[in-house]
């Protein structure tokens, strides 16, 4: 940031605001990301906090660093959003199916995955010397739906401190509260957020991953579900946002794939790869009954742990395909031909 660009901001120029705030937008959406657990109020309270930033630029007196200040905005604007139940909760989804009693009704149904390919766009301005999460750790689905489960400002704490690395006097700041205060939000936010899952599973686009992704695509695409359920965890969690009905361990699992199979009545699902939230993942698709086009399914994320898989998270929106790079819908092959 150089003095004349912030001095042709503060006069209007709009191209002078976005050379300011541009190289940040990727991380603040990002952030709130991670407070909000829904990739479509991130953006919104992302807009909201550049048009209070741009409306505000005058009081920005420098004691902070620009980017410091962009991220008092943003997580003011994420609480506030939170406070004043601007959070997105969807309608519970109806399944076309009766499907097996569920292990427990999830409490997190807004949670949305977050595309790799956005990632990409996240500046390289690396966390603080403070940080105690790995950037992949704290963008994986586990721990961005464990943040919804806290109280905000602790969620925000948390975020502030142990993800980006702030200090505890510049999170005081941040939220406008004392540093006592600050200490006190993050020993319960860390004791509410329980031991961390570490780095046990495979490494990103390893050959160990990508076996183990490969057979589950396999198994899945078959209605093989015994092989599906070889490939589970003892403790492994099925969860299918918006809906909040979760099954834990295989042979819950098996009931409710079975089901739907079932119900599908011999329709193969099709998957197309992609990633989100560092994990790897795929566009599902169902075929139609009548012609040869496959409709989007949802999208069906993997947790891969040390040789097998620790969670399937089913979105079943498929309006998160397209943000992912994926097809509206499958050309399939016309039999006989």
């Amino acid at each position: 940031m150089t003095e004349a660009t912030l001095a042709r901001a503060r006069a209007g120029d709009a191209e002078a605001f976005g050379e300011l705030t541009g190289p940040y937008r990727g991380e603040l959406r990002l952030h709130c990301y991670r407070m909000l657990g829904s990739l479509t109020d991130a953006e919104d309270v992302l807009q909201e906090t550049l048009l209070a930033a741009w409306r505000g630029l005058d009081g920005f007196e420098g004691r902070a660093s620009l980017r410091a200040w962009l991220y008092r905005i943003a997580t003011n604007r994420c609480l506030n959003a939170i406070r004043d139940a601007k959070r997105r909760v969807p309608l519970e989804p109806v399944p076309p199916f009766e499907p097996p009693e569920p292990t427990r009704r999830g409490d997190v149904t807004w949670l949305q995955p977050y595309p790799d390919a956005l990632l990409d766009q996240v500046s390289d301005s690396g966390p603080g010397p403070e940080a105690r999460y790995q950037s992949r750790e704290a963008v994986e689905l586990a721990f961005v739906a464990a943040l919804q489960r806290l109280p905000p400002r602790q969620t925000a704490t948390l975020v502030l401190r142990d993800v980006l690395g702030y200090s505890t006097a510049e999170v005081a700041q941040m939220l406008d509260t004392t540093e006592i205060a600050v200490k006190g939000f993050l020993q319960r936010a860390r004791a509410g957020l329980g031991q961390r899952r570490g780095s046990a599973s495979p490494r990103p686009g390893s050959a160990q991953e990508r076996d183990l992704v490969r057979r589950f695509a396999e198994a899945f695409t078959a209605d093989d579900i015994d092989g599906v359920v070889a490939l589970l965890t003892d403790d492994a969690w099925l969860a299918m946002p918006p809906a909040p009905h979760e099954y834990h361990g295989p042979a819950a699992i098996a009931a409710f794939l079975r089901a739907g199979a079932n119900w599908r009545g011999g329709r193969r699902f099709r998957l197309v790869p992609t990633r989100v939230n560092t994990q790897p993942a795929f566009g599902c698709y169902l075929p139609d009954v009548s012609e040869p086009v496959a409709y989007p399914a949802g999208l069906i994320v993997l947790t891969p742990g040390p040789g097998r898989i620790l969670a399937v998270t089913r979105f079943l929106d498929s309006g998160v395909l397209p943000r992912s790079g994926l097809p509206e819908t499958l050309t399939l092959p016309v039999q006989g031909r």
